[in-house]
């Protein structure tokens, strides 16, 4: 049975982090809602502790997500952070208010008690990060502080040798004690073995794999990508000849990317066969400018595409997809609200008769690039940006259309060109072009022009849940736009997007 650390999830939007931090010391965590734990089931299901999530909620509101912490707690260790700490106070009969003013940003901890296991080998002066409305002002009887900063009094506490609060984020990269304390709960208290990595998930996967597809035929979804790529290879070492690969294109790949990716994939040997669709995606979008219905339209085309291509394989029984965690998570928070959907996370039409396989749910982008190398697949496949399913459709802002994706894909191709051709590729997360539906006065030739503008979009992350923009040499930057509006022709500006996610996303739309 595999160890786990569970991670209750109350609706915070750094609830993902934590299961990342903890996945970075090789113990194998899984996030799940509030009100689906397992109750009973601990030791059969490997769970070795759990961590409740902060919330958008507040603890005293008469719909606030509450569990049963004190019966989880009776099989396991418990660690409270932010609402889950203060819900922890709360239902035993301590004080939790509005905070005079909202406790936002950086904080120290000035006192720290060194007796308690959660703080070994942190040091008093730490800095720890804030994000609540609400403070906790007594703690229920018998609970104690074991650590404060200078406006929190009860920054954090221990209620019993098995349960801990902290009204801190110790998931976020601002916090530089974080990793240690979720060490310290994680294998200090919980005795997690680290033994969780690329290739204990290769090993478990493939068996599960097997086990659970047995002798069934698989349809696999390619797009090109490292998650989709990575899924295929995982599921040919576990069923082999039964796979079939299916790449769609829909149209909006970049630049001659269809018949490169195909080389790719013959050369890891794997059963593919390519659709050109693109006709029917670019019909049913047009006159559609709405981003959502963009990506509803693609979806329920690939889903469509599939169903066709999947009644030539009359034996098929699954559809497999590189579905990963933050596709998860940004299409569907358990407070039901949707950032974006994305085409390759939900359920499946009843008449495709074929039930979904995605292997790599649970892993965040990094570690599908950890898996892959494990795979031994090719690195350039492995370090490849990573590219939205919906493809050039949702960097284009407004209808879609032909004329427009060629104008784009050739000053993408550039931009990225660009950057590998400079040494910057591998120093950003993603990168791309966005067609911004406005037109600007220019010179060029001393005449008028009335033409397109384009933004470049670049950043940094680790994960995609956050991201910042990438802070590339002004001289290329240069470079690039001089060379955009060179060479493609209906374009005349090119901007810069220096956003940060959040507040924006990583992609327009």
């Amino acid at each position: 049975m595999q160890e786990k650390i569970v991670i209750l999830d109350f609706g915070s939007q750094t609830t993902q982090l934590i299961g990342r931090r903890v996945r970075e010391l090789n113990i194998y965590s899984e996030i799940i809602p509030y009100n689906k734990y397992p109750f009973g089931r601990e030791a059969e299901d490997g769970i070795i502790g759990v961590i409740l999530s902060g919330s958008p909620l507040s603890v005293y509101d008469k719909d606030a997500y509450r569990v049963d912490i004190a019966k989880i707690n009776e099989a396991v260790p418990v660690l409270g952070i932010c609402y889950g700490a203060q819900l922890m106070s709360y239902s035993n009969g301590g004080s939790v208010e509005p905070a005079p003013s909202r406790e936002y940003g950086r904080a120290r901890l000035t006192y720290i008690d060194h007796a308690c296991p959660l703080f070994k080998d942190i040091a008093e002066g730490a800095q720890v990060w804030m994000s609540h409305g609400d403070t906790i002002t007594a703690l229920p009887e018998g609970w104690r502080c074991v650590a404060s900063t200078p406006e929190v009094k009860f920054a954090a506490f221990e209620a019993n040798p098995r349960m801990w609060g902290v009204q801190f984020h110790p998931e976020v990269f601002h916090s530089e004690c974080g990793m240690q304390l979720l060490e310290n709960f994680t294998v200090g208290i919980c005795g997690a073995s680290r033994s969780w990595s690329a290739e204990s998930f290769i090993e478990t996967t493939v068996a599960e794999l097997k086990a659970q597809l047995g002798d069934d035929r698989v349809i696999l979804g390619l797009s090109g990508g490292v998650d989709s790529s990575v899924a295929a290879v995982l599921l040919n070492r576990a069923i082999g000849s039964n796979l079939t690969c299916i790449f769609v294109d829909h149209g909006m790949l970049r630049k001659d990317e269809f018949a490169e990716v195909l080389r790719d994939y013959e050369c890891l040997g794997l059963n593919v066969r390519g659709i050109d669709a693109s006709d029917k995606f670019f019909a049913d979008l047009a006159g559609v400018t709405d981003p959502e219905r963009k990506r509803k339209i693609i979806g329920a085309d690939f889903i469509e595409v599939f169903d066709r291509e999947a009644s030539k394989i009359t034996d098929a029984r699954w559809l497999a997809q590189g579905t990963i965690y933050p596709d998860c998570i940004e299409s569907l928070s358990i407070t039901g609200t949707v950032i974006k959907s994305h085409h390759n996370v939900g359920g499946l039409p009843e008449r495709m008769n074929l039930r979904l396989c995605e292997p790599l749910r649970l892993l965040f982008k990094d570690e599908v690039r950890a898996v892959g190398r494990a795979l031994g697949m090719p690195e350039h496949l492995i370090s490849r940006h990573p590219f939205p399913g919906p493809g050039l459709a949702v960097r284009i802002l407004g209808e879609v259309t032909r004329e427009k994706v060629a104008v784009l894909q050739e000053a993408d191709h550039i931009f990225i060109k660009g950057l590998r051709d400079s040494g910057l590729y591998n120093q950003v997360w993603q990168a791309g072009v966005i067609l911004l539906p406005v037109q600007s006065v220019g010179v060029m030739g001393d005449e008028r022009t009335y033409e397109r503008a384009v933004a470049l979009r670049a950043v940094t992350s680790t994960d995609a849940m956050t991201a910042d923009w990438a802070h590339l040499p002004y001289e290329f930057l240069a470079k690039v736009s001089n060379e955009i509006i060179n060479k493609v022709r209906g374009v005349n500006r090119v901007c810069y997007d220096i956003s940060s996610k959040p507040p924006a996303t990583i992609e327009w739309e």
